[in-house]
């Protein structure tokens, strides 16, 4: 089991892909910190998890896009474990519209939660890290963050400041033995893929190499791969996980 003993907190894991990498993690032997701006469905996940793979979990609801809220995620979970190994950010909202429709408030809430909410987990999580000289943050960030998208210029802006933030963030944090990677999911098979029509399906496979969407237990794997030894000498990298979408 190669996360045997490991403590990873996992934001917006209550359901979709950061769901998908909590139980990929479970099954390796890490023990959890689920956590997601709904409550009732990240003790009903934490719940489940424990149940089927065994490891201890627990749920810490919040807001990833106020600091405070980060700080008592930290703070519970090492009120909990007594140390954080793993950190994923994966919560993250979408507003999309075009430029000229776009809102004020539709830029600021996607900024808040995809850029602003990975910053304020990684500024709460490190400090333990640093003090234990070993750590793994995983970024999830996403292919639009790399090649743009029409419709997404929040969303877009958002990830390539995740990607630029884990850059540096590798650079800040190597000496202490912390490992920040990123990964840059293309379209992925979740409940807000699910509800497009057929067609609308078609159209997006059409864009891919690999003419399918991803699942994601594909971004599952990528963030165990970074989370284990396996990646014991990589940090500040990009993984792609987009069907060869993006190149």
């Amino acid at each position: 089991m190669r996360l045997k003993g490991k403590i990873a907190v996992i934001t917006g894991s209550a359901q979709g892909i950061g769901k998908a990498i909590a139980e990929t993690f479970a099954a390796e032997g890490a023990n959890l910190v689920i956590s997601d701006i709904n409550a009732e469905l990240s003790q009903k996940t934490a719940d489940e998890i424990k149940a089927k793979y065994g490891v201890e979990t627990i749920a810490v609801a919040g807001n990833v896009a106020k600091l405070e809220e980060c700080e008592n995620l930290i703070k519970g979970s090492l009120d909990k474990f007594s140390k954080i190994d793993i950190l994923v950010n994966n919560a993250g909202i979408t507003k999309d519209n075009l430029v000229l429709r776009m809102s004020e408030n539709e830029w600021d809430a996607v900024i808040a939660v995809n850029l602003k909410g990975v910053f304020n987990c990684i500024k709460a999580a490190s400090k333990p890290m640093l003090k234990q000289r070993e750590g793994r943050i995983i970024n999830i960030a996403s292919v639009v963050g790399q090649m743009g998208n029409a419709g997404q210029i929040n969303y877009s802006a958002s990830k390539g400041g995740v990607i630029a933030m884990t850059k540096t963030c590798a650079r800040e944090f190597a000496s202490r033995n912390i490992l920040v990677n990123a990964i840059a999911p293309g379209f992925i098979r979740t409940a807000m893929t699910d509800a497009l029509s057929e067609e609308a399906k078609k159209a997006l496979s059409e864009q891919i190499p690999l003419t399918r969407l991803g699942e994601p237990s594909d971004v599952a794997k990528a963030a165990l791969f970074f989370a284990s030894d396996d990646s014991s000498y990589i940090t500040g990298h990009v993984l792609s996980v987009n069907g060869g979408m993006y190149m």
